[in-house]
């Protein structure tokens, strides 16, 4: 008598794409959207989640019962299982993070996973690029540092070694590490990688529209390419679905206009949606098209 009760409340059915159980981890490319959304519904301020990121769109999208979104801004695969502080501006953007696995139970039935960026030094790359005056020499052979100076890539590639490629390949280890740490924890969870949206133009840049020398950013664009290519090797060794964002998100990147961009450049202004950005982020275009690539695989029959 128990379980006809039971089905008849409810209790035991599963949302329509079976999904009882959602976790969403990974660094800001997951987490962030805008300052006007920020939450702390599930992390501190300091994380800088947006109530509009892509777990949170497709959390809503499949009905999942349980949801928990633990992506946290500069978060690496050292955060999965330590605590990450936040303290960015006290009282006002700021706390410690749980170990994004803490959210993790033998009943999570998907895992989204996003991260590797910061892990391999890309992002503080990225800020390391930005040359406000990349023509002004102080003295012949002497540049201004950054934000003002030269260009970026001689600091990263010295006597023919890429140090950021070897970076990222140092990274590879500890994603699989850290998609194996899901298993473990969630051994019946289907686990997403998704990899980082198209963020750069593939040849050249758009200086000044955006403040780094085509000399950079085409070397920046290649090591994110090498980063996606590094998280496909990962999820095929690992036996889990790679979640391309990249390939789809081409012609969106910063270099193009308000409207049609998904990342934002370094004005921290944005018209999707208008307001504060978060320079070099997705803004809000950039997200959903992470949650609509998401559920192209989660939910394919209404995508």
């Amino acid at each position: 008598m128990l379980l006809p009760l039971l089905l008849t409340a409810g209790l035991l059915t599963a949302p329509a794409n079976g999904v009882r159980e959602y976790v969403a981890l990974g660094d800001s490319w997951s987490a962030d959207v805008s300052i006007l959304y920020l939450t702390t519904k599930h992390v501190p301020s300091g994380c800088a989640q947006s109530s509009k990121n892509y777990p949170k769109q497709v959390a809503a999208a499949i009905g999942a019962r349980v949801f928990r979104d633990a992506t946290c801004g500069g978060a690496t695969t050292d955060h999965m299982t330590r605590a990450q502080d936040v303290n960015r501006i006290r009282g006002l953007i700021d706390g410690v993070n749980a170990p994004q696995f803490d959210r993790l139970t033998p009943m999570t039935d998907l895992v989204t996973l996003g991260i590797g960026g910061n892990d391999a030094g890309l992002a503080a790359a990225v800020a390391q690029c930005i040359a406000l005056l990349p023509t002004l020499t102080l003295l012949p052979g002497a540049t201004l540092p950054a934000p003002f100076g030269a260009p970026c890539k001689k600091r990263w590639v010295k006597d023919g070694v890429d140090h950021m490629s070897r970076n990222i390949q140092a990274s590879a280890p500890k994603v699989a590490a850290a998609i194996a740490g899901i298993k473990r924890r969630a051994p019946r969870a289907e686990i997403l990688l998704v990899d980082y949206l198209a963020g750069l133009p593939e040849t050249g840049g758009c200086y000044p529209y955006v403040q780094v020398t085509d000399l950079d950013m085409d070397w920046l664009s290649a090591k994110l390419r090498e980063l996606n290519a590094m998280l496909a090797r990962v999820a095929r060794a690992s036996g889990v679905r790679l979640v391309d964002t990249y390939t789809t998100s081409r012609g969106h990147d910063v270099c193009r206009r308000p409207g049609v961009k998904w990342v934002e450049g370094l004005l921290p202004l944005s018209t999707d949606p208008l307001g504060p950005a978060i320079p070099f982020h997705p803004n809000q275009l950039g997200a959903d098209h992470q949650a609509r690539t998401v559920l192209k695989i989660v939910k394919p029959s209404d995508t």
